[in-house]
């Protein structure tokens, strides 16, 4: 499977595989598309695939590159699916696994983006690495450009979580911070991209190829499940790029006859102060309203989704959902992940959680489905989210304080 253009989602008219990324008759955003070669020998196909190197680039013969998959760089993906038992137990079903994309490079999946997106920029020429960012692809940027040894600025809200700042300016990026939210900053974005050449930014003019790295998930998941699909995924949604592309790896991948089963049920998850998509999935709308963002999941807090309306496609065709919860919800949802499975996951990840548990309590999930769901994030991020939502046990340095503490004696 080879790229061969870029193609508008709305009109289909193509362009060449450069940095493009809004269709110039109809404003449509632009997607990779590529020549289907028939897979005459499915056995051999997946051993090519299983003796490729233990990151994204096992898959590159299915992502948009011209000269083969890098060998410079930090290597992103191949992340644990793990079979959560005990979460499943609490929740009432019968099987959920999590693709903990915490174990990236810079501990979210915006490794496996920023990958694919540098590398198809340093085959076009680019020098300079950029982003707008809600704080994960701020990390993810700066750290890829440090293991490149290229010149980067990150663009981010001025009110991002304090360890998401830290985490970038560490590798020694140019760190913009702007007054404003998330949409604010893309636009700036925008403005800068058409006047800096040389400059990629991943998620603007090199957007067709950064969302293109958002598919090895779902690879990665067939390949782990034994080339098969699950029944049911939950995904986070923020601009919708990764839950469609996940889909789309899927499809892709069926298509091929590489794995076998169907589409997933596709359900996103949302934070109700910012849930464009799933307002507008509830109201039967085909369009987002933009939203002016008001929660605790910064990550997810882009009030006008640039793939809303396809994210909503999905949901729908695919017989999944759209589910928003609150910030006390995505809180809790934290909490239920890390007491079942021990990993600690930030704000979108509680999103992501408390979604899965909203339909289990509301019936939607069958009594013999396979759910995967998709964690984005590490907690470290956060911190702040799971503050004062426990306790610490302060006490003398004595066995009996010990005791009197726990009532051990009385419960014996």
């Amino acid at each position: 499977m080879a790229a061969e253009a870029l193609k508008c989602r709305e009109c289909k008219t193509e362009y060449p595989l450069e940095a493009h990324y809004v269709c110039e008759r109809c404003f449509g955003p632009l997607e990779v598309s590529y020549a289907h070669k028939p897979v005459t020998d499915v056995a051999e196909a997946r051993r090519r695939i299983q003796a490729g190197p233990q990151s994204v680039w096992r898959y590159a013969d299915f992502l948009p590159l011209a000269g083969g998959p890098p060998q410079v760089g930090l290597p992103a993906g191949c992340t644990p699916l793990i079979k959560a038992d005990l979460l499943a137990e609490r929740l009432g079903i019968k099987e959920v696994w999590v693709k903990n994309d915490t174990a990236n490079p810079t501990h979210s999946f915006k490794d496996r983006v920023v990958s694919v997106a540098t590398a198809r920029a340093r085959e076009l020429g680019f020098e300079v690495l950029a982003c707008a960012s809600t704080g994960n692809l701020a990390n993810a940027v700066a750290a890829q450009a440090a293991a490149l040894g290229m010149e980067s600025y990150v663009f981010i809200p001025a009110n991002l979580e304090e360890q998401k700042i830290l985490a970038t300016g560490v590798y020694g990026t140019n760190v913009v911070a702007i007054h404003g939210n998330y949409d604010d900053v893309n636009r700036l974005c925008t403005e800068v991209s058409g006047e800096r050449e040389g400059w990629a930014f991943v998620n603007v003019n090199m957007r067709p190829y950064y969302a293109e790295g958002s598919k090895t998930i779902a690879y990665e998941i067939a390949e782990q499940l034994g080339w098969e699909t699950p029944d049911r995924i939950v995904s986070p949604i923020a601009s919708g790029s990764l839950f469609t592309k996940i889909a789309k790896g899927f499809e892709e991948w069926l298509e091929l006859g590489l794995i076998t089963g169907s589409l997933p049920k596709m359900n996103g998850a949302q934070a109700t102060g910012c849930s464009p998509v799933a307002q507008a999935y509830e109201a039967g709308h085909d369009v987002c309203r933009p939203v002016k963002p008001d929660t605790i999941a910064k990550s997810l807090a882009i009030g006008n989704p640039a793939d809303g309306p396809y994210a909503v496609e999905l949901a729908r065709r695919s017989d999944g959902g759209v589910t928003a919860v609150t910030d006390d919800e995505i809180r809790a949802g934290i909490r239920l992940l890390a007491e079942t499975t021990g990993i600690f996951t930030e704000t979108a990840g509680g999103v992501t959680t408390a979604t899965l548990q909203k339909l289990a309590e509301q019936g939607e999930i069958g009594s013999d489905e396979r759910v995967v769901i998709v964690i984005t994030g590490d907690g470290l991020k956060t911190l702040d989210a799971v503050r004062d939502t426990f306790e610490t046990h302060t006490i003398d340095p004595t066995f009996d304080a010990f005791e009197d503490a726990f009532a051990i004696g009385a419960a014996k």
